[in-house]
């Protein structure tokens, strides 16, 4: 239910929130949050959708990343991504490090030093 809130929300062809929106509360644009998605799936399969132990949909890539962005631009706690996502705090924070692992990994030769 939390994909399907976060696409209706951000991603639908009629969301609920601008582009303005987006931008202000992910502090990045829509395309730029699309071509980050999209390279982190190919990099990590960490970030590709799965199912869980139970054969339900694991977390959807849409929030692994939205999580992580989350944590590091506005300091989020993991319990406040317990109670949006539904992501429990060890889960937050494997997602995290995998994702700023998989950052590193991917633009270090362009944007790092």
């Amino acid at each position: 239910m939390a994909h399907e809130n976060l696409m209706n929300n951000y991603f639908n062809p009629n969301s609920v929130y601008t582009e303005y929106d987006f931008r202000r509360h992910l502090r990045m644009r829509r395309h730029v949050f699309e071509r980050l998605l999209h390279d982190v799936q190919h990099v990590n399969p960490y970030f590709r959708q799965k199912l869980d132990r139970a054969g339900c949909p694991d977390f959807s890539p849409h929030q692994k990343v939205i999580i992580a962005l989350q944590m590091l631009a506005y300091a989020s706690p993991t319990d406040v991504m317990d109670d949006t996502y539904g992501m429990s705090e060890s889960t937050c924070l494997d997602n995290l490090a995998e994702f700023c692992h998989t950052i590193v990994q991917l633009y270090k030769e362009e944007y790092l030093r």
